[in-house]
């Protein structure tokens, strides 16, 4: 056995034995550690447990029974109400469930329940409309009225009541053992419990107040400890002197301000002013400029782009495809058509000599502003001075991408940009170490998007027809489709390949139809794109490889096949391709799910058309996915917190941990194992130095 108590393995632990062990197993529990952090998924609470003809009308009360009858039907608005009635000793509570159809689902006759609300007494029957259900095991006596259980994940072989006496065991004995990495004066600082204590809490908690007490110390340390990663990893760019300071004046400003056919909105000019604050400094800017679709980031860009050029530096923007890259370098190319400027495109498909030219030319200096893919972080590309580096949709790239401009010595400004709105939590997260600016108004003239969610036949039908009609007048239109060819997804999936040719013989006959993928070579995506452009295409059916940067202003309509596949905050990139210009802009998704959770989904779309409300919604439905921006680790570095749930505690979790780093409070001997910590955790993840 190890000499680490905690260590042993879990067939050690009293009440578990061999068998258990291996069943254990498969839960990853292999020591007596891994099982003490086994924690509860939720709470049983039956200190309130009242029988059915003793409720009170709208207090918070808990009933349980066994399952009678479950109903759904539809109202007369259109939405669903979903019933479960439940018996107990003769007496029976309906619960009501509107406009979630799944949760019949979840029920099955003859079940033992827990339903938790404020009943109301309709009709001679006590109701609750949208109760919380608990489904009970065999074993949980309901008329206890005194006990909190807690509830875990559990294998087959295992029962709920074997883990809660395992788990009981194991917390008498070796929670003790357990080292807290906060410092006992900041803890009561703070009014949190001891780690010990903590644990405790949530495997013997003695009331609901004490269980959630528990789970919110260990909910923080998580957090504490993932901000104060982030806090150390913005302390290192803050602390590098080393940049050029980039000064702008009113003769640089206005000279780039004449290039633009358009007057800045209020939020380009405040955005303007923060980067250009930043860039006149020696102290490296480390900015997310965050703008909502079409409310003119790029314009920024080129602002800050042209600035680092008067001052006699270089400057990059890196694109996360060869399309998006393109776009850019048109954009860059009429702009500064009557310009001296030295631009140069450099991307992977270049050929062998005009690639190597464009990196002497980079290295040598000749070239000023750079547009490219992630061919400019190559190993085989030098600056020579480089003075501002622009990552365009952040999202695309992984964390550790953002610090390749740092090769060399070199620590150039650095702006990262994203036409995809961010949670409030992946900012705090994700891009928590750097500046944050925000622009969520659209410029004057730009109409909204009309979306239409299409699920049955009729419809679309009527759909396809007004494409057409619209295209005839003079209008173009995107299709947009999850797979390239029914090989990558089956039949059940729609494709670029399987939609050009239906839609070709069939409701888009005599049009100019062509496609758009990614498996087709830099040069065939050009020309497609300048054809369409060019007006010499009707309808382009593509993959979304026209997700981000595509500025086609004549393009208004856009139908999304097969709509469920995509994310809410893809689905906002792909209609925010339209409506561009003078013209109304159409966006229809096109879906054959009746899966209601899917079909709720899709129906934020047709409600709102500010990103960044859906951007909230959508992390609210699917998650914060890939946090860090990074496979790498294999997983979430998240072990309790969910990002989602528990964002009042990240901000406090953020507040504490920059408080602690900037005041340099962190740096003191007392807090040295939570620096440890900290730094075993998240240095590889977040690019931290191990020491200093």
């Amino acid at each position: 056995m190890s000499e680490n108590p905690l260590q042993t393995d879990v067939q050690y632990a009293k009440g578990v034995g061999p068998d258990r062990a291996e069943l254990l197993r498969k839960l990853d529990i292999n020591t007596i550690e891994d099982l003490l952090w086994h924690l509860p998924r939720d709470l049983l609470d039956l200190t309130d447990v009242r029988q059915i003809p003793d409720l009170e009308e709208e207090e918070l009360q808990s009933v349980f029974g066994e399952v009678v009858d479950i109903d759904g039907r539809y109202t007369s608005k259109g939405g669903t109400l979903s019933a479960v009635l439940i018996e107990n000793n003769g007496a029976y509570l309906r619960g009501l469930w509107f406009n979630q159809p799944w949760i019949k689902k979840k029920f099955q006759h003859g079940m033992k329940v827990l339903l938790s609300g404020k009943p109301k007494f309709k009709s001679g029957r006590w109701e609750m409309s949208h109760p919380r259900h608990q489904i009970l095991e065999d074993d949980v006596d309901p008329n206890s009225r005194t006990e909190v259980l807690p509830r875990y994940p559990l294998t087959e072989g295992l029962k709920m009541e074997q883990m809660r006496r395992m788990l009981r065991e194991v917390t008498e004995e070796y929670a003790p053992l357990v080292v807290d990495a906060l410092p006992e004066s900041f803890r009561q600082q703070q009014q949190m419990p001891s780690l010990h204590d903590a644990l405790r809490m949530l495997h013997i908690p003695k009331s609901t107040e004490e269980y959630e007490r528990g789970k919110r110390r260990l909910i923080l340390d998580d957090l504490l400890e993932f901000q104060l990663g982030v806090a150390l990893r913005r302390r290192v760019w803050k602390r590098k002197p080393q940049a050029s300071a980039l000064a702008s004046s009113v003769k640089i400003d206005s000279r780039i301000r004449k290039l633009f056919s358009f007057d800045f909105t209020a939020g380009q000019n405040r955005v303007c002013k923060e980067i250009a604050d930043d860039l006149n400094s020696e102290f490296a800017m480390h900015r997310l400029l965050q703008a909502d679709v079409g409310a003119g980031k790029t314009a920024i860009a080129l602002y800050a782009m042209l600035t680092c050029i008067a001052n006699d530096r270089q400057t990059v923007l890196m694109a996360p495809t060869e399309v998006l890259a393109r776009q850019h370098w048109e954009t860059v190319q009429t702009l500064l058509a009557d310009s001296r400027v030295e631009k140069r495109l450099l991307t992977g498909s270049l050929k062998h000599a005009a690639k190597a030219q464009v990196q002497e030319e980079i290295r040598n200096g000749t070239a000023q502003l750079i547009i490219g893919t992630q061919a400019v972080i190559q190993d085989a590309v030098s600056f020579k001075n480089l003075g501002l580096a622009v990552i365009d949709e952040q999202h695309k790239f992984g964390v550790m991408q953002r610090a390749q401009f740092e090769a060399g010595g070199l620590s150039p400004h650095v702006l990262v940009m994203t036409a995809t709105p961010i949670p409030r939590s992946l900012c705090l997260t994700q891009f928590g170490d750097l500046d944050l600016s925000v622009m969520d108004e659209l410029p004057p003239g730009r109409q909204k998007v009309v979306t239409s969610l299409l699920t049955h036949s009729p419809a679309k039908k009527k759909a396809w027809t007004f494409l057409r009609e619209e295209v005839g007048k003079g209008r173009q239109c995107y299709i947009v489709c999850p797979r390239i060819s029914s090989e990558d997804g089956g039949t059940e999936v729609a494709d670029v390949e399987t939609a050009y040719q239906k839609l070709s013989r069939g409701p888009l006959q005599g049009l100019k139809l062509e496609r758009l993928h990614g498996r087709m070579s830099a040069e065939e995506k050009a020309e497609v794109m300048e054809a369409f452009a060019e007006r010499e295409i009707d309808v382009l059916i593509s993959t979304t490889v026209i997700e981000v940067g595509i500025d086609i202003p004549n393009a208004t309509l856009i139908g999304i096949l097969d709509a469920e596949r995509f994310g809410l905050s893809q689905l906002h990139q792909l209609r925010g391709r339209v409506s561009r210009g003078l013209f109304q802009g159409y966006c229809f998704l096109f879906t054959r799910t009746d899966a209601s959770e899917a079909l709720a989904r899709l129906n934020v779309m047709t409600t709102s058309t500010d990103g960044f409300k859906i951007a909230e919604s959508d992390f609210e439905m699917r998650g914060p996915g890939d946090v860090l921006g990074t496979r790498q680790s294999g997983q979430l570095p998240f072990r309790v917190a969910d990002l989602s749930r528990d964002r009042d505690i990240l901000e406090e979790a953020r507040d504490l941990a920059f408080d602690l780093v900037d005041s340099g409070e962190f740096d003191g001997p007392e807090f040295a194992p939570l620096k440890n910590l900290v730094l075993d955790r998240f240095a590889k993840l977040m690019d931290l130095p191990q020491s200093g």
